[in-house]
């Protein structure tokens, strides 16, 4: 009965499959062996089901489930398949932006670590020239400067959950910026005014919230604990007047990175803290 037919073994060695999946196969009813021996059970196949086999192993390669390429075969919809792929076509994207988004944050860690490394010691100022960069925020509810620590983690809470509503994972919330108005920073005047990320999402560069924090020479200082930030913004400002530099935007406080890793110190932070400034001609 199963002469000139292909024993289960011989047909998954032309196929290069294991026995084991044409089983499978077999038991989800998306390749049946057109002989099983009554006596042996032994399964046996026509060379002609290569055909299906090729279809099937196709489908699983553009990521269709089993039980999707079984609905396929079941309805023989061509239809169908355009819409299981569609689907998978947005997915497929999705991934990738999810990939994107997480390189690029892996970078933006290793910069700020590097950056860490090789920084000045805290208090140290300096003029950099810093690229143009895209920010996502919200304004403060309230002016963490007044208060502690935990108001501050209560404003980064609420831009988390606002930025989960974007389809924005916490992985990007990390490399954090605080910003005072012009006007307040020059008069020593520290109210928080907007809590947002770096971001360089297409996704996240258009709306109220978005923002771009245009390239330009920057005075700096870098520091290490949250609790001496008005104090050096006082010292940044007088930095800047010694200097004749002419203060041209918003003071930002960045958080390059936390290092609570190390400890339990909730304020171990490695900040720059940095506003645009101008030259006399």
């Amino acid at each position: 009965m199963h002469k000139g037919l292909l024993s289960i073994g011989k047909m998954a060695a032309l196929n290069r499959i294991s026995v084991s999946t044409l089983r499978l196969y077999d038991e989800k009813g998306l390749l049946k062996p057109c002989y099983t021996d009554p006596q042996t059970g032994y399964r046996y196949y026509d060379i002609n089901q290569n055909a299906r086999l090729d279809m099937i192993v196709y489908m699983k390669e553009l990521g269709m489930s089993l039980a999707e390429i079984a609905e396929i075969l079941q309805k023989e919809d061509i239809s169908l398949i355009e819409e299981i792929l569609s689907r998978k076509n947005e997915q497929l994207h999705q991934q990738l932006r999810q990939l994107k988004d997480r390189h690029d944050a892996v970078e933006r860690a290793i910069m700020s670590i590097e950056r860490y490394r090789k920084s000045p010691d805290t208090g140290t100022f300096s003029l950099e020239y810093i690229d143009r960069r895209y920010i996502w925020g919200v304004p403060c509810r309230h002016n963490f400067y007044q208060d502690d620590i935990h108001s501050y983690e209560d404003l980064l809470r609420d831009l988390r959950r606002k930025l989960e509503r974007e389809g924005v994972t916490q992985i990007h919330s990390y490399n954090i910026g605080t910003s005072i108005t012009q006007e307040d920073f020059e008069k020593e005047q520290f109210r928080a005014g907007r809590i947002f990320i770096f971001t360089g999402r297409r996704e996240l560069s258009g709306g109220e919230n978005a923002d771009v924090v245009e390239s330009g020479m920057y005075a700096c200082v870098y520091l290490d604990n949250y609790d001496d930030e008005i104090t050096f913004a006082r010292r940044l400002l007088n930095f800047c007047r010694d200097n004749g530099y002419t203060v041209s935007g918003d003071y930002i406080c960045e958080v390059m990175t936390g290092f609570q890793v190390f400890d339990n110190d909730p304020r171990s932070m490695f900040l720059r803290l940095q506003v645009p400034v101008s030259f006399r001609k």
